[in-house]
């Protein structure tokens, strides 16, 4: 009876010993799989902005853009944010868009927080955070630096200051 118990619990803290291992490991390793890789053509989408109007990802080939991804409650985001309009009224012009996609917030969060700060760029909705599944995101802000074709040509998160941001509008105005 002792001998089968002892088993058991030698099964039980096996298991539990695998279980803690895996998710460690798990833990570990997530931040190193990166969806969209530098180099690699942008996984194209189709979201609808504040206004209704669509935008489709391709339909920008010729343009950089600056693909933004946030959220009204990230701190780091709404920092960024009048930073990047003012980069983006500067850059318009010259062939550089952003597009921002909101991480699958109300439209009414999304439209007071856009009010409130005045943004002139494209917001998007990513309703059923597919897109955000798509490009790997997590956390937030996340930034893609597009190219005129497509490509990826880098990938930040983090805030970022007004400086990084109008040097990044720089490295992809075509």
């Amino acid at each position: 009876m002792k001998k089968q118990r002892l088993v058991m619990r030698t099964i039980i803290l096996l298991v539990l010993g695998a279980a803690v291992a895996y998710t460690l490991y798990a833990n570990f390793t997530k931040d190193k799989i990166q969806k969209v890789a530098v180099g690699e053509k942008a996984p194209d989408f189709v979201l609808t902005d504040m206004d209704g109007n669509k935008h489709r990802l391709s339909d920008y080939e010729g343009q950089g853009v600056f693909l933004n991804f946030w959220g009204t409650w990230c701190k780091p985001c709404e920092k960024e944010m009048p930073y990047m309009n003012n980069q983006y009224k500067q850059f318009k012009d010259e062939g550089v868009q952003v597009l921002a996609v909101n991480v699958g917030e109300t439209d009414l969060a999304v439209n007071k927080f856009s009010e409130r700060y005045d943004l002139s760029f494209p917001i998007v909705i990513d309703k059923n955070t597919q897109v955000q599944s798509a490009y790997g995101i997590n956390p937030l802000p996340a930034t893609f630096l597009i190219d005129k074709d497509g490509k990826v040509v880098k990938y930040i998160t983090g805030e970022m200051t007004e400086d990084t941001i109008k040097n990044y509008m720089e490295q992809i105005k075509p």
